[in-house]
């Protein structure tokens, strides 16, 4: 059934301020019966997730600002308008190396329930970023592997 998803009523934010993010999902995996997922990301100036790898594509188009990429040790930069593919399994992190906020629309296929995954990784991280054993520890559920800190500029 074809859905149209409006801005009109925003999906609630998640936050993980350690790794200043701001996330909204905007197409979650019932909508698609595993499919695919969609998010919009908000990234603050000098940050980014960590290094990590999971099974499922991710292909990011940069709505505003520039990013940093890392993707199996390869570094490259992104702004708005561009497009990357990051395939299942490849390690990755990025980092907004503006000073200003930057923005991402995200689709991850197979889906990801990015809503409960970043709901819990915040929990996780609401004291801080903790090390990498307690990340992996949480990324067990989802088959994600942290790997190590965020890229640097």
């Amino acid at each position: 059934m074809a859905q149209i998803i409006s801005d009109a009523t925003p999906p609630s934010a998640i936050t993980i301020p350690a790794i200043g993010l701001e996330l909204y999902v905007r197409i979650s995996p019932d909508a698609t019966k595993g499919a695919l997922s969609v998010i919009e990301t908000v990234n603050a100036p000098g940050f980014g997730p960590p290094l990590h790898r999971h099974p499922e594509t991710e292909i990011f188009r940069v709505i505003e600002g520039t990013y940093l990429y890392e993707v199996d040790g390869r570094r490259f930069e992104a702004t708005a308008g561009d497009v990357v593919l990051i395939p299942g399994g490849a390690a990755h992190c990025f980092l907004n190396i503006g000073n200003t906020p930057a923005r991402q629309f995200i689709i991850i296929q197979p889906a990801l329930d990015a809503a409960a995954f970043f709901t819990g990784l915040g929990a996780l991280m609401a004291q801080g970023r903790p090390d990498v054993e307690t990340l992996n520890a949480f990324g067990t559920l989802w088959s994600v592997e942290f790997l190590g800190p965020p890229t640097r500029a």
